[in-house]
């Protein structure tokens, strides 16, 4: 396999998550595509450090990163749609309007 195949695999995945990220109501859909995005960043990053980097470690180090921010973003967000949950019993972005001032 080419850097190309990765390439193209990781553009696929990410427009596959900025259309879940658009067309989705669900909170939790909406994280999970945003998920999908990031992998597919990360599927780049370790491509690129495999395939054309003189020092193949750099991709890897910030994909693990990567990796770790996600981990805590999706943790994050999961407490505040839970805390939205228990007060308006629906996890519908289009009806959650509780920062409205």
């Amino acid at each position: 396999m080419t850097l190309l195949h990765f390439e193209i695999l990781s553009a696929a995945l990410f427009c596959l998550g900025l259309y879940g990220v658009l067309a989705r109501r669900s909170a939790v859909l909406i994280l999970m595509a945003i998920e999908l995005m990031l992998n597919a960043v990360n599927i780049n990053l370790v491509a690129f450090a495999a395939y054309g980097s003189p020092e193949p470690s750099t991709g890897m180090v910030i994909a693990i990163f990567v990796i770790t921010i996600a981990a805590a973003e999706v943790a994050l967000a999961l407490g505040i749609i839970l805390r939205l949950f228990r007060e308006r019993s629906s996890i519908n972005v289009d009806e959650i309007d509780l920062m409205r001032g």
